[in-house]
């Protein structure tokens, strides 16, 4: 059983044992931890951002970590925005960036050790880095960057795992599990986008609790979800999720068509896989990435009639029914609920040259992109030809870059006016008003009688 991890003495790692370097922090981090500790205060790399830069990827975003209170950072920054209202942190604007600033905090007072994760969400009080370090998730995201020392503080035992490549609970995962069910997604997550193995303690505590997840808000559980789709790795990510029984216990008729299909030869893993190589993976929609999770599951329920009484089932109408479990479980958008079910029926367009009238109308709706994408992810996963979408990616590049000429009546795609530019407005035919159309009828009538 995993406790918690109350070292003596931090582990201390110098600038000259590990690989991080202020050339590879983001510039405006720096200002952060620079401007709070010549005000006197301790600052920190924090979370995502230490493990991502000691493994030689480039993190999404820099957290940092001060025991400078939120009221004392807003004095600090002028472009600070507190927020929160169980535990405050605070938002450092620069542009559309936001470096995110939390106060060191720990356990709640008068509460047992062994029982702190069950309080913590009642209570957040202010600690010391120790404490703020035992609080979080996994030992790898609990790491320290000193930007004074330029040194590595590891409280938990996070550089150890990180060599040995292991997703490791902070404390007990039994109850840590219990006091936020999200945390078992976020192991996943690590682990398939790393390619870390999760710990036999941590294992084992997932597949005990994973019904525990239902009680999670479900805006949390959607965003968690499309976040398994992210850095390549939907396929990894949601076989976890299957093995473990959390996408039985979320998505029932997923993990239910996975398990008739073949399990872990089910064709599910052949689209995501085929997603997480495609070009254009890290910029997919999440209406690509619902309808890559779901086409196996459309295409069954198109051939089979017998689902219907016998009657074949129009394509919008199957692929509306299977969808309908992300929206009602969920809650996804509707925009992504019905843009992620107008991409399964995308094919028969891709059948005209883009330089037709069709062609060209296709070009031009929004979620043209969405469905290119869409509809080479599953040539690719079906192992066909993907030559016929060659001239779809030339016409495509033109029109973003504002070179493509549109369709004409003769079916050379050579208009006046390249597609996407400035085209002459109508003129505004004015109409007056009721009450004046009816007063000059009355006048009109009026004449006509005299």
């Amino acid at each position: 059983m995993n406790i918690p991890f109350f070292h003596p003495k931090p582990v201390v790692r110098a600038r000259p044992e590990h690989c991080i370097s202020r050339a590879n922090i983001d510039p405006d981090a720096l200002k952060v931890l620079y401007r709070l500790s010549s005000a006197g205060y301790t600052a920190y790399l924090v979370g995502g951002s230490v493990r991502d830069l000691l493994l030689g990827r480039t993190p999404k975003d820099f957290d940092v970590g001060t025991d400078a209170r939120p009221s004392d950072i807003r004095h600090i920054f002028r472009n600070c925005f507190l927020i929160g209202r169980r535990f405050r942190l605070a938002h450092i604007v620069f542009g559309k960036k936001v470096i995110e600033t939390s106060t060191f905090r720990r356990q709640p007072d008068n509460v047992p050790d062994e029982y702190a994760g069950m309080y913590q969400q009642e209570d957040n009080t202010f600690g010391n880095p120790e404490e703020d370090a035992n609080r979080r998730d996994f030992t790898i995201n609990g790491l320290f960057y000193d930007i004074q020392t330029f040194a590595i503080i590891d409280y938990v035992g996070g550089l150890k795992d990180l060599e040995k490549k292991i997703i490791r609970s902070i404390g007990d995962p039994n109850i840590r599990f219990q006091e936020d069910p999200v945390r078992m997604m976020r192991a996943v997550k690590f682990a398939s986008r790393l390619h870390f193995e999760i710990e036999r303690g941590t294992r084992k505590a997932i597949k005990k609790y994973h019904a525990e997840i239902l009680k999670a808000s479900v805006p949390r559980l959607c965003e968690e979800i499309f976040r398994l789709f992210a850095f390549r790795s939907a396929r990894d990510a949601f076989k976890l999720m299957w093995e473990f029984g959390l996408l039985a216990d979320l998505l029932p008729d997923l993990s239910r068509s996975i398990d008739e299909s073949g399990g872990n030869t089910s064709p599910h893993w052949r689209y995501l896989e085929a997603l997480d190589a495609d070009p254009a993976s890290g910029e997919a929609s999440h209406a690509v990435c619902a309808a890559c999770l779901y086409y196996p599951l459309f295409k069954a329920a198109v051939a089979d009639e017998r689902r219907f009484g016998g009657r074949r089932i129009s394509r919008p109408m199957a692929a509306r029914g299977v969808m309908r479990e992300l929206a009602e479980r969920l809650k996804v958008p509707r925009v992504t609920f019905f843009s992620a079910a107008n991409l399964f029926d995308c094919a028969r367009r891709f059948l005209d040259p883009p330089e037709s009238q069709r062609g060209s109308r296709f070009l031009n709706q929004s979620d043209f992109a969405s469905a290119l994408q869409f509809q080479r992810v599953v040539l690719r996963a079906e192992g066909a030809d993907d030559a016929m979408l060659r001239p779809w990616e030339a016409a495509w590049e033109k029109v973003k870059a504002g070179q493509w000429k549109g369709w004409t009546s003769d079916g050379t795609g050579e208009a006046d006016e390249p597609f996407g530019g400035e085209r002459p407005h109508r003129r505004r035919r004015r109409h007056r008003s009721r009450r004046f159309s009816r007063r000059r009828d009355t006048a009109e009538g009026a004449a006509e009688n005299n």
